[in-house]
């Protein structure tokens, strides 16, 4: 099915999930994550998991374990360690709030704001010439483009280059650029106050992140957001991103 781990994606993630047997015997991690995937597929509440997959308790508590432990993000810059990233590409996508989700007070906003669609928020992420990803951030759905791309982009490699729309026209991102040693291709807005250098032809090629926003949006649970806390919705992005990179090294392998 497509929520199943196949051999070979079992097998680049089973070295870096985590494992302390207890005195209880332990439910297989592999089923574990069979659950998790199919949580994450179709946007069903754990609940609802099959008794195959189940039980749901199991799921969810190690899907929580593995997210403070800081697992997926290990294995997210394994991954990306693995492959080359002469060119990036920086966006954010918008994401709607589910009601089951939208659980905000004034001092726990988890990463969600208010915009002309109701409650939203964004994921932001750097993704290298396939569309893989490389980072990734959440931020409320009124919050500015560039509000964490500092933060993002602190891993430009030297001599690679930076792809970005106008949204991340700034001096600061150009100049961060250049002390990485990167070149920013941004287009630069009507009238920008000193030239430029900016290329069109290998701005086309910009559409390896929006592609990627479209793969990882067909898991339902990453399309629209209905977990409450920040850590666990980024949590379920982290996963999608990791899929998606399994496979698509896989069938260009």
């Amino acid at each position: 099915m497509c929520y199943e781990l196949a051999d070979y994606e079992w097998t680049a993630i089973r070295p870096m999930l985590p494992n302390k047997p207890r005195g209880v015997p332990r439910v297989n991690d592999r089923r574990v994550l069979n659950g998790i995937f199919w949580v994450l597929r179709s946007g069903a509440p754990w609940r609802d998991l099959p008794a195959a997959l189940g039980p749901y308790t199991t799921c969810y508590n190690r899907f929580v374990r593995w997210r403070r432990a800081g697992v997926r993000g290990r294995i997210i810059d394994a991954l990306a360690a693995a492959h080359g990233a002469a060119v990036q590409m920086i966006d954010t996508s918008i994401v709607r709030v589910h009601q089951h989700g939208s659980c905000v007070t004034r001092n726990q906003r988890q990463s969600m704001g208010r915009s002309r669609g109701g409650l939203t928020s964004n994921i932001l992420a750097v993704v290298d010439s396939n569309g893989l990803p490389v980072r990734l951030a959440l931020s409320p759905g009124e919050a500015r483009d560039v509000r964490l791309a500092g933060k993002l982009l602190s891993r430009l490699i030297s001599g690679s280059m930076l792809l970005a729309d106008r949204g991340y026209d700034a001096d600061w991102i150009r100049e961060l650029a250049m002390k990485k040693g990167a070149w920013a291709n941004i287009p630069p807005k009507s009238n920008p106050s000193d030239p430029i250098c900016f290329s069109p032809y290998l701005y086309r090629a910009r559409n390896q992140v929006e592609r990627f926003f479209n793969r990882i949006k067909q898991c339902r649970r990453v399309a629209t957001r209905y977990d409450r806390l920040a850590a666990n919705y980024l949590a379920f992005v982290q996963l999608a991103s990791i899929r998606l990179r399994l496979r698509l090294n896989e069938s260009a392998s």
